[in-house]
């Protein structure tokens, strides 16, 4: 009888450990990811990676290599492997959507990681995208407050290419109504590409025989092919250009005085904050509970959960502020910058 009473106490305690176990376990946090493109996407993804592996998740992960198409295929890929939540950087918001969809009708939560997936069932990430645009405005009219300007927009594809266009729009409407400012040119950019960038702007100087005073860029990458385009006709420098995302390539070119300004998102913070919010919603929190989550109207309409992180400009002038939270090398950021120009290189 003792044997028996002890086989059961030992089943049970066995038993117990596995459940206990089983209560444990991590999830599965499945990120997509359009492409890694620009330079900031690696940084994101080793923020994201850390923090979700520092909670006890797991990461699996895809690359859609800039095709919607792959992404599709990705995100389904990522639900076989048994993911608990998913992290979507569309490549493209309207055909992701059948992909969400999918996931959201298997009780699979989505978060919506930079870029607007327009479904009330994805909780949304992002930085104040419009004031992203509006500080890369404000950067470009202080230095060049009237003549030709040309906006260099991001991929069509991508709302948030709207959206840095708006802000862009807002702070600069009373210039260009007064004819302080023209636009003489504007075009997206298929793919974010930074040589469809250079293209569309090498088209704008020459319908302008080259008289452009001044370019509103979108990001950063976009603003290296304006660059280009402008050394190429010796204009660099002389014609104030905006970006975003503090690629350490374009700080660089700030330091230079080639690009005016790039507004800083700390990709760090940004990583951190989905892979947070993807393990929550794995663990059942909903979307109105999660920390910093507040209800935001999209263009077309839809009501959804977001949380916006704070963007800053980083001018020539404040450089020290990405050196000294050590996004970037002191190094990397001056070089070939003449002694005694940038006060952050001294």
């Amino acid at each position: 009888m003792k044997k028996f009473a002890s086989a059961l106490l030992a089943g049970a305690v066995f038993t117990a450990s596995l459940a206990g176990a089983a209560w444990a376990e991590g999830k599965t946090i499945g990120v997509s990811w359009s492409n890694f493109q620009e330079e900031r996407w690696k940084t994101d993804e080793a923020a994201m990676k850390a923090a979700i592996e520092e909670a006890g998740n797991s990461y699996i992960s895809a690359d859609a290599q800039s095709s919607a198409a792959k992404q599709l295929t990705d995100v389904e890929s990522l639900i076989a492997q048994g993911a608990d939540a998913l992290i979507i950087l569309a490549q493209d918001a309207s055909a992701i959507a059948p992909a969400v969809e999918n996931a959201v009708n298997e009780g699979i939560p989505v978060v919506g990681y930079d870029r607007l997936i327009d479904n009330p069932d994805a909780f949304y990430l992002t930085f104040d995208n419009i004031e992203v645009g509006r500080m890369q405005a404000r950067a470009v009219l202080e230095a060049m407050p009237e003549g030709n300007y040309a906006f260099i927009k991001g991929s069509s594809a991508d709302p948030n290419a709207d959206f840095l266009f708006g802000g862009q729009m807002e702070v600069l409407k009373e210039a260009m109504d007064s004819g302080k400012i023209k636009n003489v040119g504007e075009a997206y950019t298929d793919g974010w590409k930074p040589e469809n960038a250079q293209r569309n702007m090498e088209q704008i100087l020459t319908a302008n025989n080259n008289e452009v005073d001044a370019v509103v860029a979108s990001n950063d990458g976009t603003a290296g092919g304006v660059v280009a385009a402008l050394e190429a006709q010796g204009l660099a420098g002389s014609v104030p250009v905006s970006g975003q995302d503090g690629d350490h390539a374009a700080l660089n070119r700030v330091a230079l005085g080639t690009q005016t300004v790039s507004v800083w998102k700390d990709a760090r913070e940004l990583g951190k904050a989905a892979a947070e919010i993807a393990g929550e919603l794995a663990e059942g929190t909903a979307m109105s509970d999660i920390e910093g989550a507040e209800q935001w109207t999209s263009p077309s309409g839809t009501e959804l959960w977001a949380r916006f992180l704070k963007p800053v400009p980083v001018t020539q002038d404040k450089l020290a502020t990405v050196i000294d939270a050590g996004w970037v090398e002191k190094d990397v950021v001056c070089q070939g910058v003449s002694a005694g120009s940038v006060s952050a290189c001294e």
